[in-house]
């Protein structure tokens, strides 16, 4: 120990190097085990001990790109803070020569090491520094999932920056606006269709100092390619690296994430260090995964936190593989990437795991009597297991162990999930039914609930939860809550820990707004807690409708039943705000363009089959909306009829329906890129179909 008595040597890293700390910037456990804040107010500032320091703050939230908050650390929980770089650092010491990223390059499978990822890492935080990053200003980054993804955004924290996804579907206006609110100094782009978007507003971008291209050769003068950026970086010494690493703390942002923006322009949610590292570790230990033996596939979009969390933090935590998918992957190659991985943990969102349904049920449809027979007793036997360990009853029969053996592996071996052990739903609600389904094929689904304001997940649930509508509980180390509760116990589910982001960059008053006075964010749902701490999302406050006769209707959990009693529906809007009676505007599943994912006319096999059933031989989209067949539409009318059996009250049952001349998707606009509905656009493109419900 060294003489200065203020002086403690540091368990943490910079850069690989050992440094030490000041007693008042990292507080031991005993100090803050009856202090819900770290808060140093009245300490001496610590200077150069980063970058796992934590920075002295006494506020809870702020709005500056440059502020730093307090910790919301529990009582008895893990509160030992990590930055970013300390993270990876120590992941590269201890799995060093482990895979971390495997990706395809001439049709074969790459592998990096976590000792090569860190030095990539830092290669491309010399070039960022030596090509104008200044601190506390953002490297944008657009493109699909690669490791030059990865590299960019690790990169920019280590060299002091914000790492700021952007969805590749984004529209010129929407990537100024992330670079412009930024202040970006780089951005990162994929190929020549995302670099135009960039060029495009170069000149109104003051701050912006270098675009570089990850995948080919730009034409264009003055971007740089990849190439570039990796010479720049080894010719670069560690000096300038290490100094800005220094001045780093855990309490201050690192990362930008754009929200949707479906009312108005999208905000920037400030992500500190502690708030990502917190979040990866309560995720791992909650599913209690295995240093240095999970593999992961990474093929959501990265600028959704969701997908950073799992595949970046939570995998660099682990010691974790990182499979990326191809750019394709949601028009149908995931499964080749499955199949090539075999993922021990695999992170979905409903539509994806809509679509493997789907594809499943299509598949059923073509076997034969017998085998249908056989598959629809294993899947009862599938479901009643689970049923049963819902229920606390901890056995396997033999029958689930025999259609285990016979059908279940089968399918998980085709699908790529023979060694998967969770199989994870977030980023939107998912069904009971698919998640009955799902059960009884022996893939349970784990349900996470989270946002972008708490920096990933903040409940996960396990399948045998007897709440099969829950997202679980709350996980360790932080706390939930319901404000202002109805008599059913149903309110605004608030929530508190280290997770919970810093601010809105630039918007303090949407920022108070958000956060109250003692740290609480209150996060836009509606849920309820039961006496044994499950928590189940019943509705959005703002997507909450809202009758002529003034009763709340819960959108989501109608528009799932109505899928749920009528299969060949790809989606269902329903409509009543302001509203006498409740409507529903509906899609039949089509075909998807593999090129532009786009839906075609022509309705799927399903469909056709059902179609046919009815004695009716439409197999067109087009021929069904302009017909009207009688037959069709009075069995649309009885699946919505079942629908409305489920209705706790008249107010809540669907009066008229009418059918869509196409589905919704991410490219036609009515889709956001983790495939939920955006409301105001379908409100808006159907608005005179709507109004054709109320005009009698």
């Amino acid at each position: 120990m060294s003489d200065d008595g203020d002086i403690i040597p540091s368990v943490m890293q910079n850069g690989g190097n050992q440094y030490k700390i000041k007693e008042n910037s990292f507080l031991p456990s005993a100090v803050v085990e009856n202090n819900t804040n770290m808060s140093f107010e009245n300490s001496k500032p610590a200077e150069n001990y980063g970058p796992d320091q934590v920075l002295p703050a006494s506020e809870k939230y702020t709005s500056k790109a440059n502020g730093r908050v307090t910790l919301r650390v529990e009582a008895g929980a893990d509160n030992t803070p990590i930055s970013v770089p300390g993270l990876l650092t120590r992941s590269a010491e201890l799995y060093g020569d482990l895979p971390a990223l495997n990706y395809k390059s001439a049709n074969k499978w790459v592998k990096v090491t976590y000792k090569e990822y860190e030095q990539n890492v830092r290669t491309v935080a010399k070039a960022f520094i030596k090509l104008g990053l200044e601190r506390f200003h953002g490297v944008c980054i657009i493109g699909f999932n690669s490791p030059e993804w990865f590299y960019s955004d690790l990169g920019a924290i280590y060299a002091g920056g914000f790492a700021a996804g952007m969805y590749t579907t984004n529209l010129v206006d929407a990537c100024f606006h992330c670079l412009e609110t930024s202040k970006a100094n780089i951005a990162v782009v994929e190929d020549s269709k995302q670099l135009e978007k960039i060029l495009s507003v170069k000149s109104r971008l003051p701050h912006l100092k270098a675009i570089i291209q990850y995948e080919g050769k730009p034409t264009e003068e003055g971007v740089l390619s990849w190439e570039d950026v990796m010479r720049i970086g080894s010719a670069e010494s560690d000096d300038k690296l290490n100094a800005v690493l220094k001045t780093m703390g855990v309490n201050e942002c690192c990362t930008l994430v754009f929200t949707s923006g479906t009312e108005g322009a999208s905000k920037a949610v400030m992500v500190s260090h502690d708030n990502l590292t917190y979040n990866a570790y309560m995720i791992t230990k909650f599913l209690s995964l295995v240093n240095g033996k999970e593999v992961l596939v990474s093929y959501l979009p990265l600028s959704h936190v969701a997908a950073q969390i799992t595949d970046i933090y939570s995998a660099i935590t682990l010691g974790a593989q990182v499979y990326f998918g191809e750019k394709d992957a949601l028009k149908g190659s995931l499964v080749n990437t499955l199949q090539a991985a075999r993922p021990t943990v695999f992170l979905g969102v409903p539509r994806v795991w809509e679509k493997i349904n789907e594809k499943l049920v299509s598949i059923g449809r073509k076997s034969g009597s017998l085998k249908k027979y056989i598959a629809d007793w294993a899947k009862e036997v599938g479901l009643n297991h689970y049923e049963d360990a819902m229920k606390g009853v901890d056995r396997e029969t033999y029958s689930y162990k025999f259609f285990r053996w016979l059908i279940f592996s089968r399918i998980k071996s085709a699908i790529g999930f023979d060694r998967c052990k969770y199989f994870i739903s977030a980023a939107a609600p998912i069904s009971v039914e698919l998640k009955k389904y799902f059960m009884s094929l022996d893939i349970p689904l784990c349900e996470a609930f989270g946002m972008s304001e708490c920096g990933g997940a903040h409940t996960l649930s396990n399948p045998t939860d007897e709440n099969v509508a829950g997202v679980g509980k709350t996980l360790e180390g932080v706390r939930s809550k319901i404000d202002k509760p109805d008599k059913d116990g149903n309110g605004e589910l608030c929530v508190y820990g280290r997770h919970v982001f810093m601010g809105y960059l630039n918007m303090p008053d949407k920022t108070e707004g958000t956060l109250d006075t003692d740290g609480w964010l209150h996060s836009g749902d509606i849920a309820q807690i039961d006496d044994k701490g499950y928590v189940t999302i019943t509705g959005r406050i703002k997507e909450l409708l809202i009758t002529a006769g003034g009763e709340n209707i819960p959108p989501v959990l109608i528009e799932n039943n109505v899928k749920a009693a009528l299969p060949v529906v790809s989606n269902a809007f329903l409509i009543g705000d302001k509203r006498k009676f409740l409507s529903i505007l509906l899609s039949l599943k089509c075909e998807i363009n593999a090129e532009t994912a786009e839906p075609l006319d022509t309705l799927t096999p399903e469909v056709i089959s059902w179609l046919s059933s009815l004695n009716c031989k439409f197999t067109k989209v087009s021929e069904v909306v302009a017909n009207k067949p009688k037959e069709v539409f009075d069995a649309i009318q009885k699946g919505i009829d079942a629908a409305n059996k489920k209705a706790i009250s008249n107010a809540q049952k669907i009066q008229k329906f009418t059918l869509l001349p196409i589905d919704f998707s991410l490219p036609t606009g009515e889709l956001g890129p983790t495939l939920k509905i955006k409301r105001p656009v379908v409100n808006d493109k159907y608005k005179d179909l709507i109004e054709e419900f109320y005009k009698n």
